[in-house]
């Protein structure tokens, strides 16, 4: 099976309309809705398995057990958290799929690259280099927390950090600290 390049996907999409886009993805909800992707799920499944699923919420994938089998959703336990969740049964991503999207930006990183749990870091107002573990992702900023305080920041301002203690360089800064 072929892998889908997302991020030349999300550039073909980006150039759509929002009519567009809205038909394609009542197009797309009619072909999930199909019992064949769930049966095909399903068949490879079994009661205890450790699985892979996408949290579209959180832009990442989970790692959860199966716990039951439902109609046109499975329940899992989240591992990390002992959580249960119904998910779809084509969420669970069975291939090992790389579900990153690399994409191309002028600055910083786009909403597609970054998900809940990653480091990051930016330079505050101050130009103080910051670093932080992205606790949210909201439409236009992500808020990080850092040093025990959390920041709102712009896609536009972040990049990657490697190897990085979610810490501090420098002194406090003022820039969008929330309280």
């Amino acid at each position: 099976m072929a892998t889908m390049d997302f991020a030349a996907v999300l550039q073909a999409l980006n150039q759509a309309s929002g009519f567009e886009l809205y038909r394609l993805r009542a197009a797309i909800d009619r072909v999930l809705a199909d019992p064949k992707w769930i049966r095909a799920v399903q068949s490879q499944l079994r009661i205890g398995q450790e699985i892979n699923f996408f949290d579209a919420r959180a832009n990442k994938l989970l790692t959860a057990e199966v716990l039951d089998f439902r109609k046109k959703e499975v329940l899992v336990r989240q591992l990390d958290t002992d959580e249960r969740w119904l998910i779809a049964y084509t969420c669970i991503n069975l291939d090992g799929a790389d579900v990153r999207i690399r994409e191309q930006t002028p600055h910083g990183l786009s909403p597609q690259s970054v998900a809940v749990g990653d480091t990051v870091g930016f330079l505050d107002r101050d130009q103080q280099q910051r670093s932080g573990k992205i606790i949210r992702l909201n439409e236009k900023t992500v808020t990080l927390l850092s040093n025990g305080q959390k920041w709102r920041v712009g896609y536009g301002l972040l990049h990657h950090v490697v190897d990085s203690s979610a810490g501090v360089a420098g002194e406090p800064g003022q820039f969008s600290l929330l309280e």
